[in-house]
């Protein structure tokens, strides 16, 4: 497993189309139950080189009902974005992950992850790669129709606070997906 986090952290496969550079974010251990497959980093992540370390990672740990001990504990939570470097800013937020990271390192990540219990596919690039046909005709009728995912993958939608209109729009979210998800994370992780 080192060997591998070690060569996805040294990648720059896509460097030339990365606006601040190469900085693959990754952590993983080969006892975590849960992996968590979001976007890519955002700015703030790129530079502390911590996943979820922003406003859109507390609200994912609320979400999930874990400490931030717990949810960076890689031997717990594993982490693995769509994109592993910082893509730059787009017209409404930042762009699309880079579309070589998945393909280059998440089925050999994947194949050093055996104790997984249950992975959490956050936002539509995630859903749509592990998903493909199974996705509802759109987001949020995949999170609505969540359960027909399990036991393998739980959706969600991106934590961001760009989201706000989103969740407001969707109380359902909160009071009838958020305690199943609370619920699993808790069973994986013996909490």
């Amino acid at each position: 497993m080192e060997k591998l986090l070690s060569e996805i952290r040294k990648c720059s496969l896509c460097s030339s189309k990365l606006p601040l550079g190469p900085r693959p974010i990754v952590a993983a251990h080969s006892d975590a139950k849960v992996l968590i497959i979001g976007h890519a980093p955002g700015t703030k992540v790129h530079q502390t080189g911590i996943p979820w370390d922003d406003q859109s990672g507390k609200q994912l740990r609320k979400w999930m009902g874990v400490t931030d001990e717990t949810f960076y504990d890689e031997t717990q939570i594993a982490q693995m974005p769509m994109g592993f470097c910082y893509p730059g800013k787009g017209k409404s937020g930042d762009l699309p992950p880079r579309p070589e990271c998945a393909p280059q390192w998440h089925k050999q990540l994947l194949d050093k992850l055996p104790n997984l219990k249950l992975t959490i596919l956050i936002g539509q690039y995630s859903q749509r790669h592990y998903l493909g046909s199974r996705m509802e005709k759109n987001l949020t009728e995949t999170v609505r129709n969540y359960s027909n995912y399990a036991p393998d993958y739980f959706v969600l939608p991106h934590p961001s606070p760009r989201n706000r209109f989103w969740l407001s729009k969707n109380p359902w979210f909160e009071v009838e997906v958020i305690p199943k998800l609370q619920e699993q994370i808790a069973k994986q992780l013996n909490l």
